[in-house]
């Protein structure tokens, strides 16, 4: 009996801080990757934080951290879930 090959799963979290309002921040974010990863990514999610939280995450992974890296530019987190779930895809003029 032959196997038929899994899909991998590729999860996205974005913690953002409630008590700094940062929710639009974090889903003008969401709407950037599910528009270039729509076909990649098999969830994303936003997890309400607090105490100045802003954090991405790949399959658990931290990938960006505003306290250590400030606010993300969105090409800057494209790269790097894009890295994480989809290397070698092209992102267009975001690349440049």
């Amino acid at each position: 009996m032959t196997q038929t090959p899994t899909a991998q799963i590729h999860r996205v979290q974005i913690e953002y801080c409630t008590q700094c309002r940062w929710l639009p921040r974090a889903a003008w974010l969401a709407q950037e990757l599910l528009t270039t990863f729509e076909t990649e990514l098999t969830e994303l999610s936003l997890k309400p934080g607090k105490g100045g939280v802003f954090v991405v995450r790949v399959n658990d992974e931290v990938v960006w951290d505003r306290r250590e890296q400030g606010f993300p530019e969105p090409t800057a987190v494209k790269r790097l879930v894009r890295d994480r779930v989809a290397p070698g895809k092209p992102l267009g003029h975001s690349e440049k």
